[in-house]
Formats: C-alpha cells, sequence, structure tokens
C-alpha cells in the first residue's frame, strides 16, 4: 500500500475528538481498517471515524462530505453518509469525517459464488446513482474517463506483477471501444467486494467507501460485474440492469476494462493485503474467461 505521509494513532484520534467532538470522548475507540487512503476507527458502537493517510485522499474526504448526503438521499441501500465532521488542526493537515457504524458481513470474506443474492441489490443501487451529475460535480483522475488513459499503469502492473500474458492483449483490444458519448454521470467509483457488507442471507446492507466518487463513464461502477460476482451473479447483475435500463455492448465491454484495470492494480499493489490480493486475481480470472456477452 501507499506509505502514510501522517501516523494516524488511537491518541491522534483522541485528541481531535477531545478538541472537535467532546462530547463523544470516552467512547470505546479501535482501529478497525487501514486502507489505502483513510484508517477507521470505530468509536462506541455507532461510528466510524475515517482519516486520511495521505494528502492524495485529502481532497476525497472533502468530496464525501460534500456530495454524499446528496446522493444517498431516497436510497434504498445504507451508505457512510457523514454525521459530523472534523476540520484541519494544528497536528492534523486534513479534513475527516465521523460516520454511522454499518452493520453487516464484509463481501470479501465471502466466497464469489455466495454473493449472487445480492447481484440484484447492487445493480438497484448503481441504478439509483447513476444520474446526470452537475457540472461542478468532481472529476476522478483515475476513474470514470477514458479507459485508455490507464494503459501506462495497468501495462506497467501487468509487466511488473508477471500476470498472465493474455490480459495485456484484452487490454488493447478493450481499450480500443468507443469512450462514452453521453452525458457525465454520477459514479461511486470503487465498487468491489471489500466496499460491500452482506446481510446473513448474503443480500446487500451497506455499500462503504465512497472517496472515489465522482462523474463520468458509468462503465466504471458496472465493472463490479465483475469484481464482484462470478458468472451466475454477473449474469443477475447485467439482466437486472438492461432491463432498466437498456446498456450497450460497448459499455458492458467498457466495464470489463474497468475491471481489469483496477483487478490489476488489486492483484500488482497489495503483497502487504493477502485479501486484496487474492480478489484482485478472481477477478482478473473472471475478465479473462467470461466476457459477459451471454449474460
Amino acid at each position: 500500500m501507499p506509505a502514510a505521509e501522517v501516523e494516524i494513532s488511537p491518541s491522534l484520534v483522541l485528541r481531535l475528538l477531545a478538541e472537535q467532538h467532546p462530547d463523544l470522548v470516552g467512547l470505546p475507540l479501535e482501529l478497525v481498517a487501514n486502507g489505502w487512503d483513510n484508517a477507521i476507527f470505530r468509536l462506541s458502537s455507532d461510528f466510524a471515524v475515517r482519516l486520511p493517510r495521505r494528502q492524495a485522499a485529502a481532497e476525497l474526504i472533502r468530496n464525501e462530505q460534500r456530495w454524499l448526503p446528496e446522493l444517498s438521499r431516497g436510497l434504498a441501500i445504507a451508505t457512510p453518509v457523514p454525521v459530523r465532521t472534523g476540520v484541519p488542526s494544528s497536528y492534523f493537515p486534513w479534513n475527516w469525517s465521523i460516520t454511522p457504524w454499518l452493520k453487516g458481513i464484509p463481501a470479501i470474506e465471502v466466497p464469489p459464488a455466495g454473493r449472487s443474492a445480492a447481484a440484484e441489490d447492487l445493480a438497484e443501487f448503481v441504478l439509483s446513482i447513476h444520474r446526470p451529475a452537475p457540472a461542478d460535480a468532481p472529476r476522478n483522475p483515475v476513474r470514470g474517463g477514458k479507459l485508455s488513459s490507464r494503459s501506462g499503469a495497468v501495462e506497467e502492473r501487468l509487466a511488473a506483477a508477471a500476470l498472465p500474458s493474455d490480459l495485456l492483449a484484452l487490454w488493447r483490444e478493450l481499450c480500443s471501444i468507443p469512450e462514452w458519448q453521453g452525458p457525465p454521470m454520477w459514479l461511486h467509483g470503487d465498487l468491489h467486494a471489500g466496499n460491500l457488507l452482506l446481510t446473513g442471507h448474503g443480500h446487500l446492507a451497506a455499500v462503504l467507501d465512497f472517496g472515489d466518487l465522482a462523474s463520468g463513464d458509468p462503465a466504471t461502477d458496472l465493472a463490479a460485474a465483475w469484481m464482484v460476482f462470478d458468472r451466475g451473479g454477473r449474469g443477475k447483475f447485467m439482466d437486472r440492469i438492461n432491463r432498466e435500463r437498456r446498456t450497450d455492448a460497448e459499455t458492458w465491454q467498457r466495464a470489463r476494462g474497468w475491471a481489469l484495470c483496477m483487478g490489476s492494480a488489486l492483484a500488482a499493489m497489495s503483497d502487504d493485503h493477502p485479501a486484496f490480493r487474492s480478489m484482485g486475481l478472481a477477478v482478473l480470472s473472471e475478465v479473462l474467461t467470461d466476457d459477459g456477452r451471454t449474460a
């Protein structure tokens, strides 16, 4: 993972809480995740504290604070809308958030074959947020734009990680597909199994981590067909999307390309996070073995 630019410790979080939200001081605090962009602490049984660990993620927190309350309005699925916000201090340079603690089973802990019950739920979520974005919606330099804009990074990852050679030819083929011609759409930007919570019956309980919230090509989120599901679940996801909003074959193939892009990042850059590396390799296998055309 990218190195943290600020050490985020429980004592730092307690200091920020005492300064900016003193009524929450004294509640149990536990570090539960230290990801590429953010550290997540559980605060009692009710809250999560989310702090960026590097400058590149700081603006993403601000985007969540500005846009997620509006984007989540009316959604049937729980999302981590901030209930309180934090501001930079003399000892911590970035905005940070307090969100509800959302309960569920992380989908990354469930084999892809066991996620099919969530396929239509996730499709409903995607259909709900994919609406034209306003002119001042955030743009993300690595999500939502031209698929070919990621060629340098993807080809470098494929070479460095010694991934199957067929992936390079497939990547170049998918990059040749015409780009999105419609209006920029709202995007979650990072729909993979690590950002989903499931109920005990396998349905979708919550969607997490809107740090890559952006506007652009909806194929970026439709990549979830390969990022989250096996062939059976993928068919259910794609069928539900197509019943509501007929999606052309070119968009689905760009989605496959986005899955290859994001899967290669997970596979090549997660040596210190085995679950993410395994997820990335599984995504690349799905991309190679199923083009989605028969779903």
